[in-house]
């Protein structure tokens, strides 16, 4: 995937236009694909720079810390947020697209319920 998914998901609307709604639900599906694993990927390599892991392998971008530094951000909720907002963009377009105002609703309001519980969740521990 690009450095930047927003290049990536103009690069899915291109080939959505040049291909067709026929192609649509593959497009959507291998750009989310993409996104999921770059996600991981950038989540994976935050917890490890903040636990001092070895297995270290940057992002796309390369924005994190060298390997073996403290980050300067011991709080994970960072990232469930950065990641929730990279969901949430092509999240967006898609349920706005296939469902409406009332798929939009439903997406963020999930969105919105999982960064609850992990904020609940990190305040219990």
């Amino acid at each position: 995937m690009p450095d930047n998914p927003r290049d990536e998901l103009r690069a899915t609307v291109e080939a959505r236009r040049d291909l067709g709604p026929e192609y649509e639900n593959v497009l959507i599906e291998s750009f989310l694909e993409k996104l999921d694993h770059t996600i991981e990927t950038r989540v994976r390599a935050e917890v490890a720079a903040q636990h001092g892991h070895q297995e270290y392998a940057p992002p796309p971008g390369g924005a994190h810390p060298a390997p073996g530094r403290p980050s300067k951000q011991a709080d994970p909720t960072i990232a469930i947020a950065l990641g929730s907002l990279g969901i949430g963009v092509p999240l967006t377009a898609i349920a706005v697209t296939q469902a409406g105002p009332g798929g939009l609703f439903l997406a963020w309001t999930g969105i919105v319920l999982v960064n609850i519980a992990a904020a609940l969740g990190r305040r219990r521990r």
